[in-house]
């Protein structure tokens, strides 16, 4: 609840809009809208009122499963087209572009989207050989080399969200005890280096895209692609260093610091 002075013109409802807003940006399991009144100091009808507009705008979207309000993709929408500076997939594709042309190898941008990540932009390599994944595809967060390097970036509290709702949609069938071990060492070595889960002859190459906070944004990762001949433009080696220099450029282009 604000407890600044009192402006000269006030807006309660618009307040109370942005305060729920902000309060479910912290709140990545979500909340209902009694557990929001209570962190908020606010009656159960006054947020009740608010979220329901909010919701049938497409700013928040309830959960079927346990009634909990999240913020909704409108938002990002809302502030990508705002702030052109600042969308990600905009930064994203020169760089990705580059990165395809110098490797040789197609490479595409990942997301946290709820349980699973989400390839929101790619680019495929130049010749006439390839592997590539399609935009908008889904990405275990679990097993896949993209997931494990967005979560073990991502604050403890995220991560622990992510990685209960995976494995609840997974049925438990993942070993979370092997993934809580693996991903403390992807945060010390900066990347991941993997043979791909799925694809035989794919060697996975991931690095974090980091934000102006210097929160992890996003995974670039390379699906590298050895040709039996050895006719690949660069080695996997050279594609990593390339990979690596791709993800720095795309940070410093979204406001990350490194010092």
């Amino acid at each position: 609840m604000r407890t600044g002075p009192k402006a000269s013109y006030a807006a309660p409802a618009v307040e109370k809009a942005f305060e729920v807003l902000e309060l479910l940006a912290n709140q990545p399991g979500g909340a209902l809208i009694s557990e929001m009144a209570v962190l908020m100091d606010r009656s159960v009808g006054e947020i009740f009122r608010i979220v329901i507009v909010l919701e049938k705008m497409g700013y928040l979207q309830k959960s079927p499963k346990d009634d909990r309000y999240t913020v909704a993709y409108k938002l990002l929408d809302l502030a990508y087209r705002a702030t052109p500076a600042q969308d990600l997939v905009a930064i994203a594709k020169p760089a990705m572009r580059q990165l395809a042309m110098d490797s040789g190898q197609s490479c595409h941008l990942v997301v946290i989207n709820d349980d699973a990540g989400l390839v929101i932009a790619r680019e495929q390599n130049p010749g006439t050989r390839g592997f590539s994944l399609r935009m908008g595809a889904p990405v275990n967060m679990l097993n896949s080399c993209s997931g494990q390097v967005l979560l073990a970036f991502s604050p403890d509290e995220v991560r622990d969200h992510v990685i209960d709702s995976a494995m609840a949609a997974s049925g438990g069938r993942a070993d979370r005890a092997a993934l809580e071990r693996r991903l403390p060492i992807i945060r010390k070595q900066g990347h991941e280096k993997r043979k791909s889960p799925i694809t035989r002859g794919v060697t996975d190459l991931s690095y974090p895209v980091f934000g102006f906070d210097g929160g992890v944004v996003a995974a670039l990762t390379i699906p590298f692609l050895e040709l039996i001949d050895g006719s690949q433009m660069v080695d996997m080696d050279t594609a990593k260093m390339l990979l690596k220099g791709a993800a720095a450029d795309m940070s410093v282009a979204m406001g990350y610091n490194p010092t």
